[in-house]
């Protein structure tokens, strides 16, 4: 399976904080917000992933993140000219996929949760096992202003709707998706929406009418942040600080998911740990070695 990561968009609710740079290399506490979903993809045993950028922002991503060899991974970059809808990502990564399954993640959601790496391990194996599609759902206060996806009583989806002014559930899809080989043949049936983008709930709906389209629901013990305005970048720090301060864990650390995956070996996780020596964060990986 490959990885797509989308972090192109122009971030103008975030103005005039991203008229100069990404949101995506945005500060979320501690780490760059790309961290974040990158570090879900690696969670997911993903190592080829592809990051998907404006053309203004690419080569900082590339300053930031180089080929990926420091966390164990190849990372492939490709420019979106400009932001024709989610689901334009596997069009556009067509030639990276080569006919296989793949997990696409926004590059401004943070996911958290105890049991997350299962979740999504459970995901990929039975997309690997039975192909189709599988979203993840989080229930919120105000469904309508996201996906929404309907379920009956034994978690069959019965519907999917983008931000309806009458949800049918309070479960919104998150910014993770996993697909089989099929996507890209998928994507290509898709028309335009009225706001001239590829709608990825268009892309579940061809899943879901083809009944290859299942749900994982992120309960109580999981939190799901999505980082597009001032408020929530906010939100999002303060939720990170919390919980790295309280248990002295890092949250999207991607260099101590790599060495426990044993993808890097002491001597790289050294290096990297050398070259954030002075703050907190290189303190973190200096105490991975001595565990």
């Amino acid at each position: 399976m490959k990885g797509i990561l989308l972090a192109g968009g122009s971030g103008t609710r975030l103005y005039p904080l991203t008229l100069g740079v990404s949101k995506q290399l945005m500060p979320v506490y501690d780490k760059p917000m790309i961290y974040y979903p990158l570090s879900v993809l690696m969670l997911a045993g993903i190592r080829d992933i592809l990051i998907i950028t404006t053309p203004e922002q690419q080569q900082n991503f590339k300053n930031l993140l180089h080929d990926g060899s420091q966390f164990g991974i190849k990372l492939s970059y490709m420019v979106q000219e400009k932001p024709e809808g989610i689901a334009q990502a596997f069009i556009l990564g067509d030639s990276f996929l080569q006919n296989e399954p793949v997990a696409l993640v926004l590059g401004d959601n943070l996911f958290f949760g105890n049991d997350l790496i299962n979740l999504i391990s459970q995901a990929r194996k039975r997309l690997e096992l039975t192909g189709g599609g599988e979203i993840f759902s989080y229930r919120v206060r105000a469904p309508e202003r996201y996906g929404v996806v309907e379920q009956d009583e034994d978690g069959t989806v019965i519907s999917i709707e983008e931000k309806p002014k009458k949800p049918k559930s309070s479960n919104a899809v998150v910014g993770l998706y996993f697909y089989d080989s099929t996507v890209v043949q998928y994507t290509k049936q898709l028309k335009p929406s009225q706001r001239g983008e590829l709608e990825i709930t268009d892309l579940n709906q061809l899943y879901l009418e083809n009944g290859m389209l299942r749900v994982s629901n992120m309960g109580r013990g999981y939190a799901w942040l999505d980082t597009g305005t001032h408020q929530d970048l906010h939100d999002a720090g303060s939720f990170v600080r919390s919980i790295q301060e309280r248990q002295g864990l890092q949250i999207a650390c991607p260099e101590e998911i790599a060495f426990e995956a044993g993808w890097i070996d002491q001597q790289l996780l050294l290096k990297q740990a050398e070259s954030f020596k002075g703050n907190l964060y290189g303190e973190y990986l200096f105490g991975l070695l001595s565990k």
